[in-house]
């Protein structure tokens, strides 16, 4: 099931178990993972990206062995708000994993703007060679993301008295 509220995607998650960030890209899928109390996101992995299918059961296979109970996309809007092609092809990759792949993990949308560029300044900060900043910079993104849908899912959960 998608979800474009974080209300209604915090619902639907089971307790005590781990989230899934993801930054797409055209070449490379960035991914984070959280902690079972949905507190703390890691940078994980780059997956390069072939076909479809192939990319699909890569990210099907990090998910069942991190028991990833849901998953955060990485939404690239514009700077003024609106959603462009980009935004599109995101959630065409999210019905995509339901639909294709059968995933059934209820999955949400996150504005990723300017994620990457706060995961290259962190990078820079700590003198990452330009090197290393390019075999990273994806997943450490996706972990950008992650860590802004569990803080929103923090304030959340303390509205509601959990």
């Amino acid at each position: 099931m998608i979800h474009d509220d974080l209300e209604a995607f915090a619902a639907a998650l089971p307790p005590l178990q781990s989230l899934a960030g993801l930054d797409l890209g055209t070449a490379t899928i960035g991914v984070a993972v959280s902690d079972t109390f949905l507190s703390i996101a890691t940078p994980l992995e780059t997956i390069k990206r072939k076909k479809f299918g192939q990319d699909a059961a890569k990210l099907s296979s990090i998910l069942a062995e991190r028991r990833i109970c849901g998953l955060v996309l990485g939404l690239p809007r514009n700077m003024d708000g609106s959603e462009g092609p980009r935004c599109q092809s995101t959630r065409a990759f999210a019905r995509n994993l339901i639909q294709t792949a059968g995933l059934g993990l209820p999955i949400t949308f996150w504005d990723e703007r300017l994620s990457t560029v706060a995961a290259e300044r962190a990078l820079l900060e700590a003198d990452t060679s330009r090197k290393r900043r390019a075999e990273v910079i994806d997943h450490v993104a996706a972990g950008y993301i992650l860590q802004g849908a569990l803080d929103r899912l923090r304030v959340l959960r303390g509205a509601s008295g959990e």
